[in-house]
């Protein structure tokens, strides 16, 4: 089998500023949650998706922002798609998909959790984690556990995410910390650049194996004794800043495989969703229907 991990809290901003605004006859702004579910619907038609779920960020913050005062928060985030993420974990839920709200971690952390709890089944051939995040990048292996940009329809296995960033997956946070994470929060270290960053790391793997002194280092880049000067005094910082970008693959999920399995869309709640939100023309859109829902 195949398992499809699909972050849900990045569909619901790819839909919020890929699609124009629309309405729930509540004048609510539900247009995001709309794109959401029809790219879920386009997904879980397709043959090889058998076992499928989605992880939302429930609220932004997480036990990270206690970590460091400067990491992301909702402030800049607009109320409205804010306000769309309760919605669209019901409805992604009628949908028969196994949802996951975060609120103590993050999406990302309930992905990694899950690749940890499954990637060595037996029974599973594949995960496919659908998303582009780099973060997520982290957890990539071999051609068993991928990313998938639906938006670009590209897969990024291991050999893809080394010829991305020039470094292996599991190197990704030490990375990150280096160079910084825009989007997260993360400063990283001045003078570190992607070029400088990806060709030390190359070679140690891991920050804690960078030596002190930087002519030992025997890595040709600019600014030698510049990059290890600022390493060195912020030895501290950019330790935390490692830590925050490596996520936890020990969250507690509360599922087992079976529950992955996708049984078809829940007639009744699905409808119900559907008419509230003012979303007609997809009430019988789903190709197949939970018959068990009825027992």
């Amino acid at each position: 089998m195949k398992i499809h991990l699909v972050d849900g809290t990045y569909e619901l901003f790819r839909s919020y500023y890929a699609l124009p605004s629309i309405y729930a006859p509540d004048g609510m702004n539900v247009g995001a949650v709309r794109g959401l579910l029809q790219s879920l619907l386009r997904l879980i038609r397709e043959e090889n998706v058998t076992h499928i779920a989605c992880a939302f960020d429930s609220v932004v913050e997480s036990f990270r922002n206690e970590m460091f005062d400067g990491y992301k928060t909702g402030d800049n985030i607009p109320q409205d798609i804010l306000d769309q993420f309760p919605i669209a974990e019901s409805i992604v839920a009628s949908l028969g998909i196994t949802i996951w709200p975060m609120v103590d971690f993050e999406a990302d952390d309930a992905i990694a959790s899950a690749v940890a709890l499954w990637s060595d089944a037996a029974e599973v051939e594949q995960i496919i984690v659908c998303s582009p995040d780099k973060d997520l990048a982290q957890i990539v292996e071999g051609d068993r556990i991928i990313l998938f940009d639906r938006k670009a329809g590209k897969f990024l296995n291991e050999n893809a995410v080394v010829e991305k960033f020039g470094v292996y997956p599991l190197s990704i946070p030490d990375y990150l910390a280096l160079v910084g994470d825009v989007a997260d929060g993360i400063p990283g270290i001045p003078r570190w650049g992607v070029k400088s960053a990806s060709s030390i790391i190359r070679v140690f793997h891991t920050i804690e194996n960078i030596p002190v002194d930087g002519e030992s280092w025997g890595v040709p880049v600019r600014g030698l004794n510049s990059l290890s000067r600022n390493l060195e005094e912020r030895r501290e910082e950019v330790m935390l800043y490692k830590n925050l970008a490596t996520l936890r693959r020990d969250v507690d999920l509360g599922t087992t495989l079976d529950d992955l399995e996708w049984r078809g869309v829940q007639r009744g709640k699905y409808q119900q969703i559907c008419q509230l939100l003012g979303f007609d023309s997809l009430l019988d859109l789903p190709h197949e229907w939970n018959n068990e829902e009825l027992l």
